[in-house]
């Protein structure tokens, strides 16, 4: 099968790559160049370059492809509405028309779980109704999904709708790699009790349904839910982590209601100095955190055959390996280790 994948060569998409070739698939990337396009191009991988915001630039890498996996996306950047918007909306139908003018017999759009909204109180379901969060990209992120939803049902796009919880694992640093930095300096806190539910899923579980979602002909107009039904806990993961990295646990906790309005208070003074740096603080980032999340997976179980293989703190295991090997340089690491034997605290030196 021929399988275009856009954003291919992002942490998910590297893994789904691999996994397509290792199967016998032509695999197509389309996404912007970088060292990563190069290295998937030295392994037999068709690169071709360009931006979902540029419907011209899709049209010779659709051209013959059996199948699409759109993964492109902007998530954790700082950017206003529309710039989110352009990406996550209007490159999405971008690709959805590109794919449907080519022929494509199938399409999978990779969403989100944030389309639910935080601390719903019980696990979502795929038919929960959609309340994101008042921010950029949790907005644009489930206007992205609602307009797949209804290109399915009125052109007839045969998509399938993928909502993974948080992706972790060997490439991670978004989660992983900036968690383990900010507890190597110890600047690690827990947000409330430490008890509430992180939704974090290994990265071959996920590319195990985005693989059941390519491949079975029922997923066709469906969404679903990937994840696992055995979440860990805030506080959990923070001590995982820090075992794995060689770093203390926090002990200093903070009202979540108290870091939520110090993000309210950090994202409005960002606005008002036109700052282009993403804020220590978002809203955003303390809900994913520190409130309850869940989400049910049964759906998927049911009807795909999705089963999650990696346990969650296996996953971390495997993803703080990585950190280690390749962010934290040997000299930090020595340091980090004296420190802590001598109980006065490390210094850190990472580079992302």
């Amino acid at each position: 099968m021929k399988v275009l994948v856009t954003g291919g060569a992002g942490f998910l998409g590297r893994h789904l790559v691999a996994a397509l070739q290792e199967r016998g698939d032509m695999v197509r990337v389309f996404d912007r160049p970088s060292p990563h396009t190069e290295r998937l191009a030295e392994r037999g991988v068709a690169i071709y370059p360009g931006d979902i915001r540029q419907p011209a630039s899709l049209v010779a890498p659709m051209q013959g492809a059996d199948a699409v996996v759109h993964l492109a996306g902007m998530t954790g950047v700082w950017a206003g509405l529309d710039e989110y918007y352009a990406v996550n909306v209007t490159g999405t139908e971008n690709v959805c028309r590109a794919a449907l003018m080519s022929g494509a017999s199938r399409l999978v759009h990779i969403s989100s779980w944030i389309v639910y909204g935080m601390g719903i109180g019980r696990p979502a379901e795929e038919d929960f109704p959609l309340a994101p969060l008042n921010e950029p990209c949790s907005v644009t992120k489930t206007l992205g999904d609602r307009l797949v939803q209804r290109m399915i049902a009125e052109d007839q796009l045969p998509a399938t709708i993928i909502r993974p919880d948080t992706i972790i694992g060997p490439g991670d640093y978004v989660h992983i790699g900036r968690i383990a930095d900010r507890l190597l300096a110890g600047r690690g806190v827990i947000a409330g009790s430490g008890r509430n539910a992180m939704p974090f899923v290994y990265v071959a579980d996920v590319v195990q349904g985005l693989l059941l979602a390519l491949d079975r002909p029922e997923a066709v107009g469906q969404a679903y839910n990937i994840g696992h039904d055995q979440p860990i806990t805030q506080g959990e993961l923070l001590r995982a982590i820090a075992e794995e990295v060689g770093a203390r646990p926090p002990r200093i906790r903070v009202p979540y209601s108290v870091l939520y309005a110090a993000a309210c208070f950090a994202e409005q003074a960002a606005r008002l100095t036109h700052s282009v740096r993403k804020p220590v603080l978002t809203r955003l980032g303390v809900a994913i955190f520190g409130a309850d999340n869940r989400h049910a997976i049964g759906k998927a179980r049911r009807e795909l055959g999705y089963s999650p293989a990696v346990p969650v703190r296996e996953g971390i295991r495997r993803g703080a390996a990585w950190y280690r090997q390749e962010c934290i340089s040997e000299e930090a690491a020595l340091s980090v280790a004296a420190g802590r034997r001598s109980e006065k605290g490390s210094s850190l030196n990472a580079r992302s």
